[in-house]
């Protein structure tokens, strides 16, 4: 398990790309540690390395989304069939909605020799361990003073459901110890290098 807190070793993009193979790679971490900052950062720096996988859901479609290309939009009888048909690798449900990761999405970028970024909840990064222990499975950190600032400093949330983000993060954080990489975002800029690296390192083809 690597501990990543900044800067990371630098590599050539083209021969890199040359070398690369399809991976599959799970990002998780407690909320305000900046998972999706870092992804955003990870393919805006080289959008070559890898794409995220769309989820379902059966949450409405809001104002400006695509069918495709933000969700997937199944009826709640739709998402329950394809569950118990077994098309999904992992499903939740949270606030009255179903949430999930279909195979045929994980396996189709994959089979194009693309790899595959999903963001997961800690429980459900370790589901894909067990049905695809090839996975890369990431856990992005951070320390609780800073995380607690971040949560704060959103101004969406009381007092109380911060603190109880907090005991929640204490929680997966004591399960990083399951993960491939764990990587402490203290610094944005540096965290996406590091993850950069990861990434890249993972993808190369063993000789």
């Amino acid at each position: 398990m690597d501990y990543l807190t900044g800067s990371a070793p630098s590599s050539s993009p083209c021969s890199a790309a040359r070398h690369r193979i399809a991976r599959l790679f799970v990002i998780s971490g407690p909320s305000g540690a900046g998972k999706g900052t870092l992804i955003r950062g990870l393919l805006t720096a080289d959008p070559t390395l890898a794409r995220v996988a769309i989820s379902a859901t059966t949450r409405p479609m809001r104002q400006g989304e695509r069918e495709g290309h933000d969700y997937f939009f199944l009826s709640r009888d739709e998402f329950m069939h394809r569950v118990a048909a077994g098309d999904f690798e992992e499903h939740v449900e949270f606030a009255s909605h179903c949430y999930g990761t279909l195979k045929s999405e994980i396996d189709g970028l994959l089979a194009e020799g693309t790899s595959v970024i999903l963001e997961l909840e800690v429980d459900g990064s370790l589901v894909i361990r067990k049905r695809r222990p090839e996975a890369c499975l990431i856990f992005i950190d951070c320390p609780a003073d800073e995380l607690q600032r971040r949560l704060e400093a959103r101004g969406t949330e009381t007092e109380a459901e911060i603190a109880e983000r907090l005991r929640i993060a204490a929680e997966q954080s004591s399960e990083k110890h399951l993960f491939d990489h764990v990587l402490v975002n203290d610094d944005v800029e540096q965290s996406v290098r590091a993850l950069r690296a990861i990434v890249q390192d993972e993808s190369k083809e063993i000789a």
